[in-house]
Parts: C-alpha cells; sequence; structure tokens
C-alpha cells in the first residue's frame, strides 16, 4: 500500500488534535492516508496504554483512514538513536508516503521535540540505499518523502503554512473526543491535566480560528518546514 501522507504523533492523541482536519482534507480529496503512533501513551495521567489504543481506533475509523499502527516504543524513554530510526524508516520503507506529517519542533511536552527530530532524521535516512532493512526475507528499496511538515501542538509557533479546515473542523473535534480518557468529562474520576478541562477543548477551537485568520478563512492547521516551499504559480496560494 502506497501512501500519500503518513501522520505520524508520539502519542495516540497528537495527529487528532493537530492535523485532524487536515487528514480529513485529503481524504475527501481521495488521498490515501494512514497514522503511526510512536507510542501507546503509557505513561498519561489519565487513562492505561489499552484503553488510549482502543480510543486511538475509534478516532481512526472516525477519520476513515486506511490503517493505524503503534510501534510501541517507551512513552517518554524513546531516543533519537539506530534502532528507533529503524523503526520508523521500515514504515516509511513500507508504505512509501509522499508527505509526513509530524510532531511539533519545540513544545510544552519534551517528549513532541524529541519525536519531530527523529521523524525528521529517519525521513532523510530512509531514502539512504546502504541502510538496509527488511519487510519480511526481502530487502525494502530506499523511500524518501517529498516534504516532512511538522504540525503546531501546545505552544504557539508562527506557521510556515496553513490549511483551511473550515468544512471539517466539526469532524475533528469529534474525532478528538473518541479519546474520552484524556479531555473533559464531568462525570470522570481521574485526576485532572492541563488538557482535561472544558476550557482545553476551547482552546482547539480557539487556535484553529486563529490559523484560519492569517489566511482568511474560518479555521486553520498550522504547520512549519525544514525546507522553502515552491509554488508552480503565485496566483495558487490562498
Amino acid at each position: 500500500m502506497k501512501l500519500d501522507i503518513l501522520a505520524i504523533g508520539v502519542h495516540p492523541d497528537d495527529v487528532e488534535l493537530s492535523c485532524a482536519g487536515t487528514i480529513l482534507k485529503h481524504i475527501a480529496a481521495k488521498k490515501k492516508v494512514g497514522i503511526l503512533d510512536l507510542t501507546r501513551g503509557e505513561l498519561g495521567t489519565r487513562g492505561t496504554a489499552e484503553i488510549r489504543t482502543k480510543e486511538a481506533k475509534k478516532a481512526a475509523k472516525i477519520l476513515g483512514v486506511l490503517f493505524r499502527e503503534q510501534l510501541n516504543m517507551a512513552d517518554g524513554r524513546f531516543a533519537n538513536d539506530d534502532k528507533h530510526q529503524l523503526q520508523i524508516i521500515e514504515k516509511i520503507r513500507q508504505y512509501q508516503p509522499e508527505i509526513v506529517l509530524c510532531n511539533a519542533v519545540s513544545d510544552r511536552h519534551p517528549d513532541h521535540g524529541r519525536s519531530a527530530k527523529l521523524v525528521a532524521d529517519a525521513c532523510f535516512y530512509s531514502g539512504l540505499t546502504k541502510i538496509v532493512t527488511k519487510q519480511g526475507k526481502k530487502n525494502q528499496a530506499a523511500w524518501r518523502p517529498k516534504a516532512v511538515y511538522h504540525y503546531v501542538q501546545d505552544n504557539y509557533i508562527h506557521p510556515d503554512l496553513v490549511v483551511d479546515i473550515s468544512k471539517f473542523m466539526d469532524k475533528k473535534m469529534e474525532a478528538i473526543r473518541a479519546f474520552e480518557s484524556q479531555f473533559y468529562d464531568p462525570n470522570s474520576k481521574e485526576p485532572a491535566t492541563a488538557i482535561s478541562g472544558p476550557d482545553f477543548l476551547e482552546f482547539v477551537n480557539a487556535k484553529a480560528l486563529i490559523f484560519g485568520r492569517i489566511i482568511g478563512a474560518r479555521y486553520g492547521e498550522g504547520f512549519i518546514t525544514n525546507r522553502a516551499i515552491g509554488v508552480n504559480s503565485l496566483f495558487n496560494l490562498k
């Protein structure tokens, strides 16, 4: 299966919070999209790895992605080293995405920035023929995505590009609410966290409004890049 977009998050809800609208928009345009979670989010204050995995499957169904996989890296304890890079390289070569979406380069949660560097490095090394990986008994062909875009998460980062998600904001919020253990639930007996209050979902909506305003749209999702963005025509820009 060859993908157009592979969305990668270090925790099961990162993708939904940060780029679900972009995923929905491209699926509506008949693009092939998959999700890869690096960990099961087992260090999270609320819920368990099993609960979060179940929620992730529900969210993936809402989004309509072709698949969602988990690499089972250790939450909070993974490193940007050969072992972890190779796990990602194997998936990049298996699915050959044109575009990879991944964590913010800097954020409140230290896992996010570390994951951003790990994934970006793996995308580069995946294109080197002398790095050998296998799928079954066969060597995988080298593959480097055309672009890596880092989505904006908790901390505000001025985006290099913004995707208009105005038609998909309601569905994005539905996918986020699939993670019932993590977000606002007045009946929950679990400890409160920075993302479990009702104001956090208001923040998610407000952030999308801010990004949308930048490009003259109702809602948007922001991304930064590690290289210049080329365009064929100035008139195709929003």
